[in-house]
């Protein structure tokens, strides 16, 4: 049950192209955008879509499967965890982010109606 206390699973499309960069440890991290779109009916009946964007960070081997086959536009499922920081920006305002760091991920439907991975 320890495992449930910060889980996250979503499933979307890639926003646009990962950022791939490999760390002086010889670690990749991939960072990119997942959109979700929830459909519902609105107060006059009409078929409604709300997107929400997530900022999803992977590491070592998750990244490298990242890099080889989720582009922009590809549907993935995403299983991790929140994880929140803080940073100063070039002006000295502290910002503060939450990411889902991703530790499995489920390749689904095709890339721009292409079956083959890349």
């Amino acid at each position: 049950m320890s495992t449930l206390k910060n889980h996250v699973q979503l499933i979307g499309n890639v926003g646009q192209e990962p950022t791939i960069t490999n760390l002086e440890s010889g670690k990749k991290v991939a960072r990119f955008s997942l959109a979700t779109n929830e459909f519902y009916k609105n107060t006059n009946g009409e078929k409604t879509q709300n997107t929400e964007w997530h900022t999803v960070v992977a590491w070592g081997k998750t990244a490298e499967i990242i890099e080889k086959y989720a582009g922009k536009g590809k549907e993935i499922g995403v299983t991790g965890k929140l994880k929140s920081r803080s940073y100063e920006d070039k002006d000295g305002i502290k910002r503060y982010v939450t990411e889902v760091e991703a530790n499995e991920i489920l390749l689904l439907g095709t890339k721009n109606g292409n079956n083959s991975a890349d």
